[in-house]
């Protein structure tokens, strides 16, 4: 009898084994299939994402045929596959990259992007890069300026800021002397690669991680005469411009604000200087709403294409539009020209509209901004 007991202990005791292995087994394998964020592989040559609620990640592969993807994460972007390579005398494979503001009429949500140099008061920016070794490449980081408030196409002048240089590559065009730009050294490169001029700052040495003011090298390019104030900055981005391999290149963490306070130059054609004024006439229903939105100039000098950027408050959606685009459809969003309507004269005004959905309690957006410029409101 004792030994039946002890049999059946331990037929117990091997049951308790296999049943605890296999929840073990079971919370291994659920752990594994987790992923650890939302990322979004990106394999199209011109694909994008956003990230944040505000920048847009984008593959942009356009100097070879080769492949090319790029993972987006919460915060920046890896390149995890860059085939193939081109010569180093030439221009890179492509220009995944990071961005605020617009490239090629794709803007980032509820950016105040185009705005004019002169009325911008600073650009804090910050940027974590990843290296490696087994490639040829820059990190870089772009900022756009072009004469009129573009959204789409090539811009006049681009300024490159090299944080990283692997291999046998230089900038577009010469080396023409060094400059301290933003308590940092570098070199300084400028040229023209065919369709815009370039001019590029190359650090002596790789730079990691960096917070700067953008518009330290805007005022730079103004001073050596390839920008004005009465020009416009268009976008800032932040990637890499790899001519061989570059798997493994990272952007951990970027960053980017544009503030209005320059002042600008009520003299400068298509200066806001300040002088708008909006009205929010809404209809509301429970659930969904109507909004006609009406953006005064008040000043002297025509506005010659126009972005109205507000935040609509927490559980509106914009389910569709007229006489504008606005883009994303919740948050931070932003609402554009049409082609039709991109000029507001003196003492004139445009109007668009939208219709949403909302939840809870009904309310309107508290501020409204004409091109970075912040409006009153009726």
């Amino acid at each position: 009898m004792n030994s039946l007991r002890r049999r059946a202990r331990s037929l117990r005791a091997a049951a308790t084994a296999v049943l605890v292995t296999l929840a073990s087994l079971t919370a291994l394998v659920t752990a594994t299939a987790t992923p650890a964020q939302a990322d979004t592989l990106i394999c199209e040559q011109f694909g994008s994402t956003v990230i944040q609620g505000r920048y847009v990640v984008q593959n942009n592969r356009w100097g070879t045929s080769e492949a090319q993807c790029v993972n987006a994460t919460t915060t920046g972007f890896e390149l995890t596959r860059a085939d193939g390579s081109v010569p180093t005398n030439g221009a890179p494979k492509s220009y995944p990259s990071v961005f605020n503001g617009c490239h090629y009429t794709n803007c980032s949500p509820g950016t105040n992007l185009p705005m004019r140099v002169s009325a911008i008061g600073s650009a804090p920016t910050s940027i974590s890069y990843g290296y490696v070794a087994d490639a040829v490449y820059n990190a870089s980081y772009d900022i756009w300026l072009d004469p009129t408030p573009r959204t789409d196409g090539v811009n006049r002048t681009e300024i490159m800021i090299w944080f990283n240089r692997v291999g046998p590559i230089n900038p577009v065009g010469s080396r023409v002397g060094t400059a301290t730009v933003a308590g940092r050294g570098w070199e300084v490169w400028t040229g023209n690669n065919g369709a815009n001029d370039v001019i590029s700052f190359v650090a002596p040495s790789a730079i990691s991680s960096w917070n700067f003011d953008v518009m330290d090298f805007v005022d730079q390019a103004v001073a050596r005469g390839l920008a004005q104030p009465s020009w416009y900055v268009t976008s800032v981005q932040a990637g890499f411009e790899p001519w061989q391999n570059g798997a493994g290149l990272r952007v951990n963490s970027f960053s980017s604000a544009v503030n209005a306070g320059g002042g600008g130059d009520p003299g400068d054609p298509g200066t806001p200087a300040g002088a708008c004024r909006v009205t929010y006439a809404t209809s509301v229903w429970p659930g969904g709403f109507t909004a006609n939105v009406t953006v005064a100039n008040t000043g002297s000098a025509p506005v010659n294409g126009w972005k109205v950027a507000f935040t609509l408050p927490s559980g509106q959606r914009v389910t569709n539009a007229w006489n504008a685009t606005i883009s994303p459809s919740s948050g931070a969003v932003t609402a554009t020209n049409l082609s039709s309507n991109a000029q507001i004269p003196p003492s004139g005004s445009q109007s668009f509209g939208f219709q949403g959905t909302y939840t809870s309690t009904f309310t309107a957006p508290a501020q409204f901004s004409l091109n970075g410029t912040a409006c009153s409101v009726a």
